[in-house]
């Protein structure tokens, strides 16, 4: 279900998402093309001496170097822009480029980072092994004890960041409270949204200053290509962008070509995942093999009011916790036939993963523990087959995982 904007009610009304999604393109060229062609080269012409100044000097739009900016990036970042309600947008290589900047562009040495215990395991990486490096310190807290957060936060705390759905227990974080608190605080709040993609929620308008994306995931959806994005306020996508631009985790044009395709089926994909993972949810609930399912529309999920509130629909992922640990894990994935056994997700095909093993592998098992990552649990990124076809892998694997 497509979630519109707030609009100024003086202003023309803005087109619904999935016509924003196809709709939004760069010019044609002079040849009137139907499709945006593809802007395959590294530089572009000055058309004179002082034109070549202005660029440079930002006193009049335009392209220079595809490492600054692209006719085919410009349409990505702008459909995004549209569809988060963000001011302004930056594109990067991949979706941890975009998580790495988002932070590096607005942190110096002695600020302090707070951030939710669920966070993908790259991006712990980099809060734990690497910002320690430049004087940037972090600390945790627990999406289930968001009254303890007010009190983390110090007085050198520049920044939160936060997941939600997070990566990959599906915890929620409250965005509303959350906002107001960044607000009242005078401190930016990041959200990565990559889960939930701005079909089921988003965080701008509950109080995000920024927005930051795995493109890889859902928004491409079919498992082709690297990509990550930066939305929100302009101030900060101007520091985003500086250091970008000198630091060159760029997007290439031809990604971001199949990118802004990509979106043109976005809705229609993430209805179909967001059903299809409900329906497997739902099946598999209560089910003599499993210790718990989780998924943010089950009624059992504990904060699934909380997701009924803040989402349009659940998502496409889905959490599976085996009886029989890490060994029953490990026969389930080899015994899959239809899904595959892989680290990503988002695809149009149903893709298993297990988190201990693979993507928090890095992390120590106290670590994984407190997040709710035990040796059973399995992820399900659920895909656009026939769900009947789903339902009976996961069953016929449960029963050879069993013997």
């Amino acid at each position: 279900m497509s979630d519109a904007p707030e609009r100024d009610s003086e202003r023309e009304p803005e087109p619904a998402f999935e016509t924003l999604a196809i709709r939004t393109q760069v010019p044609t060229s002079p040849e009137r093309e139907h499709a945006v062609p593809l802007y395959l080269t590294s530089s572009f012409v000055f058309e004179s001496a002082e034109q070549a100044r202005a660029l440079f000097a930002d006193e009049i739009p335009g392209n220079i170097y595809s490492r600054y900016s692209n006719p085919n990036v410009d349409e990505l970042v702008e459909k995004l822009c549209r569809l988060e309600g963000a001011e302004d947008g930056i594109a990067t290589a991949s979706g941890m480029a975009a998580v790495f900047v988002s932070l590096a562009a607005l942190l110096a040495s002695g600020d302090h980072v707070l951030a939710c215990r669920s966070l993908f395991g790259s991006t712990i990486q980099i809060l734990n092994r690497l910002f320690p490096r430049w004087g940037i310190s972090s600390t945790y807290a627990d999406t289930g004890a968001p009254e303890t957060w007010p009190s983390l936060i110090q007085p050198n705390t520049k920044l939160i960041f936060v997941e939600t759905p997070s990566n990959p227990g599906l915890d929620m974080i409250d965005l509303e409270w959350l906002g107001r608190l960044a607000r009242e605080r005078g401190i930016a709040l990041v959200v990565d949204n990559c889960f939930a993609t701005p079909y089921l929620q988003r965080p701008v308008r509950y109080g995000a200053d920024l927005v930051v994306h795995s493109a890889t995931k859902f928004l491409d959806g079919q498992g082709r290509t690297l990509g990550g994005a930066i939305v929100g306020r302009k101030d900060l996508v101007a520091e985003c962008r500086f250091f970008a631009r000198h630091t060159g985790p760029a997007m290439s044009a031809f990604n971001a070509w199949v990118l802004s395709k990509s979106l043109e089926t976005l809705a229609v994909r993430m209805d179909r995942h967001c059903d299809n993972a409900l329906r497997l949810a739902r099946h598999f609930e209560g089910h003599a093999e499993l210790e718990s399912v989780r998924y943010p529309f089950l009624e059992s999920h504990p904060q699934h009011a909380l997701a009924r509130r803040q989402m349009t629909q659940g998502g496409g992922i889905v959490v599976l916790v085996l009886k029989g640990g890490l060994e029953r894990a490990r026969r389930f994935l080899d015994s899959v036939k239809l899904m595959s056994h892989s680290p990503n997700l988002g695809d149009t095909r149903s893709i298993v993963t297990h988190p201990t093993s693979t993507t928090h592998s890095k992390l120590t098992e106290e670590e994984r523990r407190r997040v709710g990552i035990v040796p059973g649990l399995i992820r399900i990124s659920v895909g656009l087959e026939r769900v009947d076809d789903i339902i009976a892998d996961v069953e016929q694997a449960l029963v050879a995982s069993g013997t």
